[in-house]
């Protein structure tokens, strides 16, 4: 097993967390792959052919959402997401933690209601039968990344609540210490 996929959980725990940096890891390598194959190529069929790849626009539509919602989980596992920290940061290593399960808690639940509207919406794309022009595929199946990517993301604050619950440091993620590194510079 590579490093950047253990996890130092215990039990099922681990396997659902390093399991997610699997999925993040083959999502994100497959979809910046496919773009970037996808633009060269049709960069390359516009100058040399004369033609574009009709479908081009399309793909890379599809792996824009795909690439943004594997993207926010492994933000979120890095704990690389925005943070709004002056407050936080001058509080005391005790209540950084508390504060730091709620947040984590309250993310991790607005992020599965966030999934389960996205999945009643892609219920409602499905049934107006829409379709892609260029590849005739139905719309609601480039939507699935949506709630994916928040089940994903919810699942990690869940897991980063629960590694600050039985650990004694203060994690931003499950195995990202809180803190700044020393070539950054705050603010």
């Amino acid at each position: 097993m590579s490093n950047r996929h253990q996890s130092d959980l215990p039990g099922i725990l681990g396997v659902i967390d390093r399991s997610i940096s699997r999925i993040e890891s083959a999502l994100l390598a497959v979809g910046v792959l496919l773009m970037a194959t996808n633009t060269i190529a049709n960069v390359l069929g516009r100058f040399l052919l004369g033609n574009s790849i009709f479908f081009s626009e399309e793909l890379n539509r599809i792996l824009i959402i795909l690439i943004t919602f594997a993207g926010i989980s492994y933000a979120a596992r890095h704990g690389r997401h925005i943070r709004m920290s002056a407050i936080y940061d001058e509080m005391p290593s005790r209540y950084r933690k508390v504060m730091m399960v709620i947040i984590s808690l309250v993310t991790a639940a607005f992020l599965f209601l966030l999934c389960y509207y996205s999945v009643n919406y892609i219920d409602t794309q499905a049934s107006r039968g829409r379709v892609l022009p260029a590849l005739q595929i139905p719309v609601w199946i480039i939507l699935v990344w949506v709630p994916v990517g928040f089940f994903m993301t919810g699942t990690q604050y869940l897991l980063t609540a629960i590694k600050n619950l039985t650990a004694p440091d203060v994690y931003l993620s499950t195995h990202m210490l809180e803190g700044y590194e020393e070539d950054e510079i705050e603010i």
